[in-house]
């Protein structure tokens, strides 16, 4: 049976090329056939990644079948998985986020989980000293460099650092030229919907009862993105209707001078704000100072 190789929901960089990579090394290197998949349209730069270095999108899947063989890379959250993945036969889980819970298994599996700041990163250890395609290569520097966003996350690891500087160096690329080129095509975002932009990159979090989709834009051009923000904030509520959630948090970081700005809507929002972040809403905006991290700076720190 052929391994279902997929990330989350709503696939950024990582989670579109970390199956990638994952289904690689089990077909070429241990012999196992596995397929790359995805559970949604991958983002603008994850798009310039597979358009980069030549590489066919993964098919997009719904769902799972009963005892389907599948790897889960880059979420271990049964919220951002296919709604049965409980009846799927889970063989492996890689992945850089906090232990969740709720997945069951139909017997041990390998479970790795490491505090660095993207998956291509542990794959690379993994892997061990073994020859890789340049492709293979260039996706996991797309990753770590997308993860990290350039090594200004303050998610980012002297690991993450040295492998890509590694995958750089053995490719002849030059990683700031390279990470604009990245950041210029997730920052157009231009043909997309609001709603679209509302669930591109996000997930779904609970705090204290009330449910959120935590929305982030990563971006070099943030006025693209704020220019909309009236548009933007009135399709929150048709999203968070259809998303079975009570509000939806977009943050649009500002990549350069690394902080974010938060929409705010209404006075849930700017409770969210003064909470979370000790920050004053006068307006239907928040600048947030240094925050650029969802998974460190931004859900741990949810209050309402």
């Amino acid at each position: 049976m052929t391994i279902q190789v997929f990330g989350h929901k709503s696939p950024d960089t990582d989670s579109t090329g970390s199956p990638i990579i994952w289904a690689w090394y089990l077909s070429e290197i241990k012999s196992t056939p596995a397929e790359a998949k995805l559970l949604g349209e991958p983002n603008t730069e994850a798009a310039w990644l597979l358009n980069r270095w030549d590489l066919t999108k993964p098919e997009i899947i719904g769902d799972v079948a009963d005892d389907a063989a599948v790897v889960i890379v880059d979420t271990n959250n049964p919220a951002e998985l296919p709604a049965n993945i409980n009846g799927a036969d889970v063989q492996a889980i890689i992945d850089h986020h906090k232990l969740v819970g709720g997945l069951e298994t139909k017997g041990p599996i390998d479970i790795t989980i490491r505090p660095v700041a993207c998956t291509a990163t542990i794959m690379h250890d993994l892997m061990g000293d073994i020859e890789m395609p340049d492709w293979i290569k260039g996706t996991m520097l797309t990753c770590i460099l997308s993860d990290t966003l350039e090594f200004r996350s303050p998610t980012t690891t002297d690991h993450d650092k040295a492998v890509a500087e590694k995958l750089a160096a053995d490719l002849g690329i030059d990683i700031p030229s390279y990470a604009a080129e990245m950041f210029a095509a997730k920052s157009d975002v231009s043909s997309f919907s609001d709603a679209e932009l509302l669930r591109m990159d996000s997930k779904e979090y609970e705090v204290d009862g009330t449910k959120f989709r935590v929305s982030v834009l990563e971006t070099t051009s943030p006025a693209i993105v704020l220019d909309r923000k009236a548009s933007l904030m009135e399709s929150m509520t048709t999203v968070a209707s259809e998303d079975g959630v009570d509000q939806v948090l977009l943050f649009v970081v500002d990549i350069l001078n690394e902080e974010s700005t938060l929409l705010v809507p209404n006075d849930l929002v700017k409770t969210v704000a003064a909470k979370s972040f000790d920050a004053t809403a006068e307006g239907d905006s928040v600048v947030l100072p240094g925050v650029v991290s969802r998974k460190k700076q931004i859900i741990p720190n949810l209050k309402v």
